[in-house]
């Protein structure tokens, strides 16, 4: 039997912990009709007292301390809510018994922004992670050893899981349970709950806002001016000639600044209006092109696709409120 430490702290989201509990529970039960032994044996792990108070209206009690615990075979760090770097700073001893228990053998699984402490602890280094995908870009430039992939749900690096945002998270607890007790228990969890076991791809979730805390005046600026004409054909030295630098030196700080080349952001706002106008309005494919500002509908149709992992029809159907009412 496998035994799985759920690490508890005052900021998880209880879906993350309840979440992850449900799954493996119903697993046990799929193999227990089938005449089989249980796979997981579960406990919630807190750092200091069995009884963790969180921040809603909702109180987890602890099987054991952390101290207490001197083997498991995995720990998962369910996601959070508040201010990444204050609460892994809060949470550095919590960071440190997972970075020794991995030491010693434990595997280690992130849910959604859970994945910071995995960071923190210097575990992703060298490796490929995601993380929610409104926390991928502030993780590469925390972190710039890890290799972040924002389009990914879910990444398995040689015992060290993460996953994507909120509750697409729970497809890494799917995976986990198809690798340990094979596809067949995973397809009746996945029917059970109604999971789509399958699903790879966060990216069609993603809402671009741009990266605007940076505090290089001259970069927002330019990034203002690709957010107000990105319709019109704008070019990169247009943009670049709002600062005071030459264009080398230009994108060289945009990069820094924003974790996009010029060329990347441009293209993530026109692909972000497109998918506005999909989801809002009736307007042929031509029309959301046009609005979007790209003139080659065979353009438009791969830049859309590698952006949001979608093509421009499955997305309308997915998303149109239109779409979802009259079908």
């Amino acid at each position: 039997m496998r035994k799985i430490s759920l690490l508890v702290h005052e900021n998880v989201y209880p879906s993350s912990i309840a979440g992850a509990i449900d799954l493996f529970a119903g697993a046990n039960w799929c193999l227990e009709q089938s005449g089989k032994s249980p796979a997981f044996q579960l406990e919630l792990v807190g750092e200091k007292v069995k009884n963790i108070q969180l921040n809603v209206s909702t109180q987890f009690i602890c099987h054991k301390t952390m101290d207490e615990v001197t083997q498991t075979d995995l720990i998962i760090i369910p996601g959070f809510n508040g201010d990444n770097q204050a609460i892994l700073k809060k949470n550095a001893p919590v960071i440190s018994w997972i970075k020794e228990m991995n030491r010693t053998g434990a595997e280690v699984a992130s849910l959604c922004v859970g994945a910071f402490f995995l960071a923190e602890a210097g575990l992703l280094n060298g490796k490929i992670a995601t993380s929610h995908w409104a926390a991928t870009d502030e993780m590469q430039f925390n972190y710039p050893l890890i290799k972040v992939k924002s389009d990914r749900n879910i990444t398995d690096q040689g015992g060290v899981y993460t996953s994507g945002g909120a509750f697409s998270s729970i497809k890494l607890v799917l995976y986990l349970i198809e690798k340990f007790c094979g596809r067949e228990i995973a397809l009746l969890i996945s029917k059970r709950f109604s999971i789509d076991i399958d699903q790879i791809s966060q990216a069609h979730f993603a809402v671009f806002m741009g990266q605007h805390q940076h505090g290089d005046n001259e970069i927002l600026k330019s990034q203002t001016y690709i957010e107000q004409h990105y319709a019109n054909d704008i070019s990169i030295d247009e943009v670049s000639a709002l600062s005071n630098t030459s264009k080398r030196n230009f994108i060289r700080r945009f990069k820094m600044a924003t974790n996009n080349t010029p060329i990347e952001y441009l293209q993530r706002v026109r692909i972000e209006a497109a998918k506005k106008a999909l989801e809002d309005k009736d307007w042929l494919l031509d029309e959301v092109m046009t609005n979007a500002g790209y003139k080659d509908i065979k353009t438009f149709r791969m830049i859309f696709k590698r952006i949001t992992g979608l093509s421009p029809y499955d997305y309308r159907k997915k998303y149109s409120r239109d779409m979802n009412t009259k079908n």
